[in-house]
C-alpha cells in the first residue's frame, strides 16, 4: 500500500527550505516554488513530495503545468 502524501504548514516548509516567509510567497508567484494548497476554509498548506523536490534542486524545480516541450 502506498503511504499517503502528507500536507505540511508554512512553518515547516520555512524550517525546511530556509525561505523567509516573503521569499516563498514571492517565488510562488514567480512559478519557482510549489504553490500550496486551500485545506480549509482560513488554512493551507503545501504537499510534502513537492517541497522535498524544491530542496533537493531548486534552480531546476518547475510548477507541472510548466514543463517544457521538445519541438521537432
Amino acid at each position: 500500500m502506498q503511504t499517503p502524501e502528507r500536507i505540511i504548514r508554512l512553518k515547516t516548509v520555512l524550517t525546511r527550505t530556509g525561505l523567509s516567509r516573503s521569499t516563498i510567497y514571492r517565488k510562488i508567484a514567480e512559478g519557482t516554488f510549489p504553490a500550496q494548497l486551500k485545506i480549509s476554509t482560513n488554512g493551507a498548506g503545501w504537499r510534502e513530495s513537492d517541497i522535498n523536490r524544491w530542496v533537493a534542486d531548486p534552480p531546476r524545480w518547475r510548477a507541472p503545468d510548466e514543463t517544457v516541450v521538445d519541438r521537432f
